[in-house]
This record gives structure tokens, sequence and C-alpha cells, in this order.
């Protein structure tokens, strides 16, 4: 099995991988899986008479040297996330995984590769998110999205003056501001339109400081209830605390149909809570999630649920 991409960008010498890739490493040892890390950035292709070949470089998990490999050579493929880099950069990335998806669908082998390209890119596209969902009947925070600073200044207004500001890409909180006074929105937008930034505009859902996330893996859903009592970002990094709590049927049923739309197999989505008590809005469906502080609240080992569904997806 592969590890596709997640090695933290700082690497400590004492541990290279992080705690995702050591939890996988872990339970695929315990499992009998020999999992393979490479990075994104060390793919090569070479397209030929002979076709098209794609390779990476990792570390072997009996030696740790780093080798190189053909992608078509490994069993499953879990995609990790994939490091910044230029247009052609990530556009190149995705293209191999598509091809290297399209030659496994022929032999009805796709769900060998977890998550496939076409759902991580649906799902980091907050707008392309919420469009989806919305059209599936879910609720979603009010949103808008605009490409200049007068027209997210309309938005600020017409959502009663307090919304939240994001980057229509990105994850963890990174970037994220909630905004309620008009100079500050005039400065913010002027900012990001110089930036050349998609203006991501979403009215403030009260309370704030909680949510439930649902975190998907194959037939496994979990509940876990992220809460902030000094912010409205619910994120872990950014101060949350999490707790696990009871699945009920609804919250089971949305989960498996939002990733059955969206083709995810490993997901988490992330439904605000709103002061109306049992009402929650979706804001969120994370192709790529952590599970660090959800592993704290749940006892089964959810590294070994995931090496457990990708091997029951390989034919």
């Amino acid at each position: 099995m592969l590890v596709l991409g997640g090695r933290p960008a700082n690497r400590a010498t004492t541990t290279p991988l992080g705690w995702h890739l050591n939890e996988l490493r872990a339970a695929g040892t315990r499992s009998g899986v020999d999992v393979c890390f490479a990075d994104y950035e060390s793919i090569v292709a070479r397209v030929d008479r002979a076709g098209a070949s794609s390779n990476v470089m990792g570390e072997a998990p009996d030696t740790g040297h780093r080798c190189g490999w053909p992608l078509d050579q490994f069993d499953g493929i879990l995609t990790r996330t994939m490091p910044p880099g230029s247009m052609e950069q990530i556009l190149f990335r995705l293209a191999v995984l598509h091809d290297e998806y399209g030659c496994r669908a022929k032999s009805d082998n796709a769900a060998s590769i977890v998550n496939p390209p076409a759902a991580i890119e649906l799902a980091i596209d907050k707008y392309a998110t919420l469009a989806r969902v919305a059209r599936m009947g879910i609720a979603t925070p009010a949103t808008g999205i605009a490409q200049s600073r007068a027209e997210a200044m309309e938005l600020f207004h017409q959502f009663g003056g307090d919304v939240v500001v994001k980057p229509i890409f990105g994850g963890e909180g990174r970037g994220v501001m909630r905004i309620q006074d008009p100079e500050l929105a005039w400065t913010t937008f002027s900012t990001l339109q110089q930036l050349g930034a998609v203006l991501y505009v979403q009215q403030f859902v009260a309370p704030g400081g909680r949510d439930l996330r649902l975190l998907v893996i194959g037939p496994h859903v979990h509940a876990i209830r992220r809460t902030c009592p000094d912010g409205f970002r619910t994120n872990v990094r950014a101060g949350g605390t999490a707790e696990a709590v009871e699945l009920c049927d609804h919250w089971r049923d949305l989960a498996c149909r939002v990733c059955s739309e969206f083709g995810l197999t490993l997901a988490a989505i992330d439904l605000l809570e709103t002061t109306a008590g049992n009402d929650y809005r979706l804001v969120e469906v994370n192709a790529i999630p952590g599970w660090k502080s959800a592993q704290r609240t749940i006892s089964v080992c959810l590294a070994e649920q995931i090496v457990s569904v990708l091997k029951d997806n390989i034919l």
C-alpha cells in the first residue's frame, strides 16, 4: 500500500513521517500490510510508444531506504495532503492520479485509490462543495462568492454585517476570520482583491464555537463534537476541544449521502450548530481529514480502520 503525501513540511529527524503517517505504518504492521510512503514532489511520469507510466520515490517499509516504484505496482493508494506548488505542479500531480485512477477503473479496481482525484478536487473547493450539497437539499450557511471588493461589501451588508471570510481552498482554520466592522471588511476585501483571491463571504452562524464533525472511514461513521468557548473556530489547532458523541441515524444517513455523491471513502463532514439546538448547517467536506484529535476521544484505532477499508477495497 502506498501513502502518497501527508508528511510534515518541517520534518523532525526523530519523527520524519509525522503523527498520522506513523499511525498508518503501525496499523499496517499490525494488519500484515506493507505501507510505503512517497511525496507528491517525487512523482515522475513518462510517455512513449509503450504508453504512459508514473513512478514515485519513497521509503521501503522493510529497510527505510529510498527507492523508486511504479504507481501501478501498489495494490492500494491512500492520498494524503498535497503540499503547495505552482498551478502547473498541482495540475500535473492531479493528472497523474487521474491517469492511474482511469487505468484501475478499466479493470474494475478504481476503489483501490482512496480518495480518487475527482473527489479531492470537488471537496477541496468550498464553493463547489456547498453548491453540490445545497442541490442535494442539505442546509448550508448563506454564502456569497465574489471577485471584487465592491461585490464582497454588498454581501457583507446583505448578511447583516457579521460574516466569516475564508480562503476558497485550505483547511484547519487557516486564513479564516470573522468580520463585523465595515472598515475592516473594506480593508480585508481590498487586500484579497489585490492578491487575486476569490472573496468567499459566509454569514456568521450563531452561536459560534460549536460544530459536529462526522468522520467517515468506509462503512464506519464517528461523531465528534468540537467546541471553543473563546472563539468561533472549533479546530483543535485553533484552541478547540473534541469529544465523541452518540451517532444518530440522521447524521449517519447524511454522511453516507454526501460521501456517495462526492465519491469519497474517507471524509470529514463539518456541521455548524445553530442556536435552534438540534439544527445544523453543513459548512465543509474534507477529503483528506486528520484524525488525531478524534483518536483521543475514540477507543478503536482509526488508522487500523483506514488500512482495513483500503484492504477491503482491493480486488
